[in-house]
């Protein structure tokens, strides 16, 4: 039975290095072309032959570096912000509520995660267009809150009502504190692992956003990083300079790492007891 047992452990391991191996080996490839010139065309497969932030330098002033990033973090932290404060506000009551109403309301939001925000986009610009909300830099923020809200209310949802006893918020209740007093100082500031995981995981989405950064946005001064990323895809007459676009491609994805491992250690707690338990 040991044996048997150190064998199978032995198999896992295996496979899991595998496994890691092959999600590696694209992120290598991207790492050691962005360290080679943009000249330097020999076989991606070939790692690290050279050593050189040429092409760091190229991507960094071909997509205007400085501006992209502003326009990426006005757009992300303004709709993740939103995203926060309206989520678990309206999380809120149909955790606590237990009633008809609050169930359809809780089922009305889960409806929005089966019906993509790309589906409907030509009556929301319709809609858009209608109530006079001109197209610009900061239009596709009322699509990034729109999209976020469902999935980020389910995970607050289930969050506070496995998270979050309801004996604190009773004893703040006969202490004479008020609803609003409630949410605020005592459940919001307990919701902080649910709110990191909504921060990352909506964060990462709006960050990439592709697509409605390039419906709405019409100036190129007003791209985000992934927008200002499309001039290195080449064409016929200029082929794509692969190793300067993967030095864009880190480039865009530093501000997200560094993120990332800020908060890691509020992540999976939120975002397990939000979805599992909840």
């Amino acid at each position: 039975m040991k044996t048997e047992s150190r064998l199978k452990r032995m198999g896992t391991h295996i496979l899991l290095l595998i496994l890691v191996f092959i999600n590696l080996v694209p992120l290598i490839i991207v790492l050691s072309s962005s360290l080679r010139s943009p000249r330097n065309m020999t076989n991606p497969l070939n790692w690290f032959n050279e050593f050189t932030l040429e092409s760091f330098i190229s991507a960094y002033s071909r997509m205007n570096f400085p501006i992209a990033l502003w326009n990426s973090m006005v757009l992300t932290v303004v709709s993740v912000v939103f995203v926060v404060l309206f989520a678990a506000m309206a999380a809120y009551p149909m955790a606590r509520i237990r009633s008809r109403t609050s169930q359809f309301l809780y089922m009305f939001f889960l409806a929005g995660l089966v019906v993509p925000g790309q589906m409907v986009l030509i009556p929301i610009i319709q809609m858009i267009k209608g109530l006079g909300i001109p197209l610009g830099q900061y239009t596709p923020i009322l699509m990034f809150i729109t999209c976020s809200l469902p999935f980020s209310t389910f995970l607050y949802t289930g969050f506070i009502r496995s998270g979050v006893p309801e004996e604190i918020e009773e004893a703040a209740y006969i202490d004479g504190a008020g609803l609003s007093t409630r949410f605020w100082k005592i459940v919001f500031p307990l919701l902080l692992p649910v709110t990191v995981s909504v921060i990352i995981t909506q964060g990462v989405w709006i960050w990439n956003d592709y697509f409605f950064n390039m419906v709405f946005i019409t100036k190129t001064i007003d791209s985000p990083l992934p927008v200002a990323m499309l001039g290195f895809l080449g064409d016929q007459q200029n082929p794509a300079q692969w190793n300067v676009l993967f030095a864009a491609c880190i480039l865009c994805a530093l501000p997200l790492l560094v993120m990332f491992f800020a908060l890691q250690k509020y992540f999976v707690g939120g975002l397990t007891m939000g979805s599992v338990k909840g």
